[in-house]
């Protein structure tokens, strides 16, 4: 091992921050325009954009508002979106069948969005929750999320959003074998060339919950025999690293290209694993609740929005990751551009 010791007053560290230029000229992290994906919330409506009231400065956007959007992520060079939908409460049931629908809003957003902006990837949500009345990932049968029946429907989800321009489609429910199903239902399909980015290591957060505000997921059941009252029998529990490994593992082995940790800021340990285990893509998912804190402190004047911002992601890219998804990613592209 290399001796860093050095010794007071040879050895000066600070020589090495006295100004900005020597600052940047020994930066170890550098952070990107490059390596952020833009998480964007759709609706179906005719107002082009409905403020998200846990999310101060993010917004549900039209379709048409979405495509505008798709063109500013191309000026200001952000190279991905990653598209969330808040439908309509009344196409909602039980079985979450909207997420079928070829002409419902995600495939619109995606069509429109490409037609806009073709070299901007866009990155779909495959799970069944923001379609469900239940707001579960999956089917729920006799008060239980039940994993194989669930995973054909996820197929068939992703076969209709890749069908309508579709770049990547990022599984998110934490059902067990599900990325294998995909890749397997896309190749047979002639989309051998679709990116498939695994929510591999998904925790059960207490960070979600502007989230379920703003796709209109609302609350779980309060733990009632029909209606399980949170996710833990399929996201991930908060203390486990190891788990985290072989989940990723078997994702990789089934298929997928790109790895992505969620939440981001609590879980930068995992991030940093899962890369060292394997290099592959990784990326972080800085989410709603991470969010929503910030910009809390920030309107109270106890933190720098900027700045907290701005660290915040260079931690992520510290930690390993290659890029995040993030819900302050024009703010972050046009700082980068400053």
């Amino acid at each position: 091992m290399n001796d860093y010791s050095g010794r007071y007053p040879a050895a000066r560290p600070r020589r090495l921050r006295q100004s900005n230029w020597v600052r940047r000229l020994v930066r170890e992290t550098q952070l990107s325009r490059d390596d952020l994906i833009w998480a964007m919330v759709v609706h179906d409506g005719a107002e082009d954009e409905i403020p998200v009231a846990a999310m101060p400065g993010v917004a549900r956007l039209s379709v048409a508002a979405a495509a505008k959007a798709a063109k500013q992520a191309e000026k200001l060079g952000i190279p991905a979106i990653a598209v969330f939908p808040h439908i309509d409460a009344r196409k909602k049931d039980t079985s979450g069948k909207e997420a079928l629908n070829p002409n419902g809003l995600v495939c619109t957003a995606v069509r429109a969005m490409k037609d806009a902006a073709p070299d901007v990837g866009i990155m779909v949500d495959v799970a069944l929750d923001p379609f469900t009345d239940h707001g579960h990932d999956g089917l729920l049968k006799d008060g239980r999320i039940v994993n194989d029946e669930t995973v054909a429907v996820l197929v068939e989800q992703a076969l209709v959003q890749v069908g309508a321009g579709a770049d990547i489609v990022a599984p998110s429910d934490m059902m067990d074998g599900r990325v294998g199903a995909i890749r397997a239902g896309l190749d047979a399909a002639g989309f051998q060339d679709t990116l498939i980015m695994s929510y591999a290591a998904k925790y059960a957060s207490a960070f979600y919950g502007p989230y379920r505000e703003a796709i209109g997921s609302g609350k779980l059941g309060s733990g009632a025999t029909k209606n399980p009252g949170d996710k833990r029998t399929y996201q991930m529990d908060s203390g486990n690293t190891d788990e985290a490994l072989r989940e990723v593992a078997m994702d990789i082995a089934e298929g997928a290209d790109l790895l992505l940790v969620k939440p981001g800021l609590p879980y930068l340990d995992i991030v940093r694993r899962v890369k060292d285990a394997f290099a592959l893509p990784t990326y972080a998912f800085q989410v709603s609740g991470e969010y929503a804190m910030l910009m809390a402190a920030a309107k109270n004047g106890w933190i720098d929005e900027e700045r907290a911002i701005m660290e915040t992601l260079l931690s992520f890219k510290r930690a390993g990751a290659d890029g995040i998804v993030t819900y302050f990613a024009p703010r972050a592209a046009a700082l980068l551009g400053a």
